[in-house]
């Protein structure tokens, strides 16, 4: 027999009942303690929800102005290179101007002429009036003299011959001022009914001064300048023709640049102009742009397609559309070298407040605009 089976030192006291079970105390936390706190996460999530939206499908977007030459002509000089940053009113391109030139001088010696013109009819007009005065009295003194020989006619003191003579000389007196009057009026009609008005005010000589002024905006077309700063492409070559209302550089804006983001329709319930927003541009990790709603499409983007879908077909699929919202960017302290066409991200902060039984997400002491990116 094993003398340690009767060892008082190793004998087993017998047992009064069964401990108690580790597991048990996991076992509330995880059938209790985490539904509950899951519950409350998520109260506090649905709360919480609704009140940002956000996307990743926005860009930057900047005015972008095709510069056409209102005249024809090959270009002569070009002050610009492609991507170049230029300012308000700097000179980019100038075209032929010679031919230009030669019509403002022709222009130029058609109005002289006509004021010549002018000129000559008033003093022509003074000259029928006198000469119709000297016809007046011609005929005046015809008239009284054709009496005279009526009356020693009737007395048979001269002969009927000399009647006639003075009749003609009557009737020729008649005549001519009847032609001094006929050209008194027509020189009357081409002074424009007013022989006394000065020649400036003239019809004729205006349209000839509104032609020389046509051909000299003509020559300052030649100069093409810059409508306001941005960075210039498409830039032509020298002695390329430009005509006359085709595109002849772009001037693509440096300021003033928003943002277009396509949000999903149920993403716009509660979006409205002048909300506040937050832009990051992908090019910048790390930094923000504050940012307003400034206006929404009034119809989705498939509306402004080429070919818009058709969807009164049976074999109709629901698509989620996206609308796109303007954001105008707020100014910041130099300013990073931003450019149209980069990928943004966008979160609106729309104001909106879920409650569920009366309960409600307490509102932020610092609102969305003017938080800083750490």
């Amino acid at each position: 027999m094993n003398s340690k089976s009767t060892d008082p030192a190793h004998v087993t006291p017998p047992s009064t009942g069964s401990p108690p079970r580790p597991g048990g105390r996991y076992r509330v936390l995880l059938m209790v303690v985490v539904p509950l706190l899951a519950a409350v996460a998520g109260v506090g999530f649905y709360l919480h929800g609704g009140r940002y939206v956000d996307t990743e499908n926005a860009y930057l977007k900047a005015t972008k102005t095709p510069l056409s030459a209102e005249v024809s002509g090959p270009v002569r000089e070009v002050w610009v290179h492609e991507n170049d940053a230029v300012v308000t009113g700097q000179p980019l391109l100038r075209l032929d101007p010679e031919p230009f030139r030669v019509a403002v001088e022709r222009a130029g010696a058609q109005r002289s002429a006509i004021a010549t013109e002018l000129t000559a009819l008033q003093a022509e007009y003074r000259e029928t009036r006198a000469r119709i005065g000297l016809a007046q009295a011609d005929y005046a003194f015809a008239k009284r003299e054709r009496q005279r020989q009526r009356d020693l006619v009737s007395k048979h003191f001269v002969a009927e011959s000399k009647l006639d003579k003075v009749e003609h000389a009557a009737a020729v007196a008649q005549q001519q001022l009847a032609a001094l009057e006929q050209q008194h009026q027509r020189v009357v009609a081409t002074l424009g009914g007013d022989p006394m008005r000065p020649i400036e005010q003239h019809p004729r000589y205006r349209a000839a001064l509104a032609e020389e002024q046509r051909a000299a905006l003509d020559l300052e077309h030649t100069l093409l300048r810059a409508p306001w700063s941005g960075r210039i492409t498409k830039v032509p070559d020298r002695g390329e023709y430009l005509s006359a209302g085709n595109v002849a550089l772009v001037l693509v804006a440096d300021r003033e640049l928003w943002v277009e983001a396509n949000f999903n329709e149920g993403d716009l319930t509660h979006v409205r102009s002048g909300q506040p927003a937050v832009v990051r541009v992908d090019t910048f990790p790390g930094i923000e742009w504050q940012a307003v709603v400034e206006s929404l499409s009034p119809a989705s983007g498939a509306e402004f397609a080429v070919l818009p879908p058709q969807n009164a077909t049976g074999n109709w699929v629901k698509i989620v559309q996206r609308v796109p919202v303007r954001i105008r960017l707020s100014q910041r302290d130099g300013e990073l070298p931003l450019r149209a066409g980069f990928s943004a991200w966008v979160e609106i902060d729309t104001g909106h407040r879920r409650s569920l039984f009366g309960l409600r997400w307490p509102e932020p002491k610092q609102a969305l605009v003017g938080r800083t990116t750490p």
